[in-house]
């Protein structure tokens, strides 16, 4: 009964101080943005006082009439989808190989799919927008896409992945043995079986190219404006101008709290997402 005790206390301990951890590095950061999106300019809001002295709606109003804004946000949207479905039609093949076929250096692909993710952005965007450069893909909508999609498709490829290694050999076999080519076999067995991985990745693809800044600035900048560089550009220059950056914060949010939440819903009970993450 002692020892019981104990660890439902320790479990309690460990619960609050959670909770307590998720309310300082999360809720109450929130809480300030959203503070400083409604503060009155007419008044202000300066140290030491805890709270702003009143409260208006005129930056939201501003930023929601703002053509540039909801530029930004279409922008955003139409790039971050094109990126998730190409990075969804290029990694099934690569997917299948890591999770199926047996080859030599099996390993050092699998690192070398990965690169992208461990070289950070910055020095991955710099590489690639010498290239768009030369190639006439700088400063384009395309060119965008396809840089971003650099840096998502490593993650798209090793949640697939770990969806694929999960489908029994015997169903791919039976299709093959019943006519089924490799192309078929991918999009009508694998592809359906895999779904979980495909929605895993595809929301993680989604939320990450919705948010890349980096390789966007480098080789969208200044023609293409994405959501992230709108909010660069309220926080950048002599002066922070804090209401602004916190609205256009909270629209950049909005979506990937929308996004996270379709996840959860469409997958529960599948640990394609856990899986996934573990591959890495």
């Amino acid at each position: 009964m002692i020892g019981a005790g104990r660890r439902g206390g320790s479990r309690a301990f460990l619960s609050a101080g959670l909770f307590a951890a998720l309310a300082l590095t999360l809720l109450v950061p929130l809480a300030v943005g959203f503070l400083w999106s409604l503060v009155d300019p007419r008044s202000g809001w300066f140290a030491p006082a805890l709270l702003p002295g009143g409260l208006a709606t005129v930056h939201w109003e501003r930023a929601l009439a703002s053509p540039r804004l909801v530029g930004g946000v279409l922008t955003s949207l139409f790039i971050s989808t094109v990126v998730t479905a190409l990075s969804a039609a290029i990694a099934l093949p690569t997917a299948y190989a890591l999770a199926k076929l047996p080859f030599r250096f099996k390993r050092a692909v699998e690192m070398f799919v990965l690169a992208p993710l461990i070289v950070p952005g910055l020095v991955v965007g710099i590489g690639v927008g010498i290239l768009f450069f030369r190639l006439g893909l700088a400063h384009s909508v395309p060119g965008v896409i396809l840089v971003q999609t650099v840096g998502t498709l490593p993650l798209m490829i090793r949640i697939v992945a770990a969806a694929i290694e999960a489908i029994p050999d015997d169903l791919i076999h039976a299709a093959r043995t019943l006519g089924a080519g490799p192309v078929r076999v991918g999009l009508l067995v694998v592809a359906p079986l895999a779904w979980p991985g495909y929605v895993a990745g595809g929301l993680l693809s989604f939320v990450t190219s919705f948010e890349e800044f980096e390789k966007t600035f480098i080789v969208g900048s200044p023609v293409v404006q994405t959501l992230t560089i709108l909010l660069w550009q309220n926080l950048g220059g002599q002066a922070i101008v804090f209401p602004n950056a916190a609205v256009v914060t909270f629209i950049l949010l909005t979506p990937v709290l929308l996004i996270f939440a379709l996840g959860s819903w469409l997958l529960r009970g599948e640990g394609a997402l856990a899986a996934g993450m573990g591959k890495l």
